[in-house]
């Protein structure tokens, strides 16, 4: 069971190299491109199912998937719909992680990570500014939960998340083409570790 579990997770790894290297700056994606970004992170909740890891975060690693085809889809309802199913993954995650207190210097750094978005990120949202403002606060409560718990590896995971969001943010919202196509090669590559880190905090050795 050991070298599945380590077979999946190094397909996993293959998908998301095959995502950056033939996909990231194509648009319209094809769904040969979708395919393949989703199956990068799914294949990291089957790694997870097999290798024992907790439901939650198995859950959240799926959803994750989901919301990866889901954002990889053209369209506003497309990208509500990926939002969405991040937004109940991290809910999970935090569930998964502990609903536990964290350290007082890592709420505030989450708090004033939160604010500085209405200034930098929410005027320039438009009509999806309410979906966004909720996506925030729950990331950052993903985050905090992660900071609660005693595990580092979850520590690297939820903050590479984290990274891998504020870039899609600025890609999505503030860069102009040069810039968002940077922030596209930087984002996923951060993205997909923090959720194989998560895995790698749950899974059993």
């Amino acid at each position: 069971m050991r070298a599945l579990v380590l077979g999946l997770i190094g397909i996993s790894a293959l998908c998301a190299l095959g995502y950056e290297l033939a996909f990231v700056g194509v648009a319209p994606l094809p769904l040969a491109g979708s395919a393949v970004k989703t199956m990068a992170v799914a294949l990291l909740a089957l790694a997870g199912a097999l290798g024992g890891a907790p439901r939650l975060i198995v859950l959240g690693l799926a959803l994750g998937a989901l919301g990866d085809f889901w954002l990889s889809r053209p369209g506003e309802a497309a990208f509500l719909a990926g939002m969405g199913a991040f937004a109940a993954g991290h809910l999970a995650y935090a569930a998964g992680f502990g609903l536990r207190r964290p350290p007082l210097w890592v709420m505030l750094g989450l708090a004033a990570l939160a604010a500085s978005t209405e200034i930098w990120l929410a005027p320039h949202t438009g009509a999806l500014l309410w979906p966004v403002r909720a996506y925030v606060g729950v990331i950052c409560g993903m985050a905090g939960c992660a900071a609660a718990h005693r595990s580092r590896l979850l520590w690297a995971g939820a903050a590479s998340f984290v990274a891998s969001d504020l870039m899609l943010a600025l890609a999505l919202f503030r860069a102009g083409p040069e810039l968002a196509l940077g922030l596209s090669y930087a984002l996923w590559p951060a993205y997909w570790l923090g959720q194989a880190l998560i895995l790698a905090a749950f899974v059993r050795r």
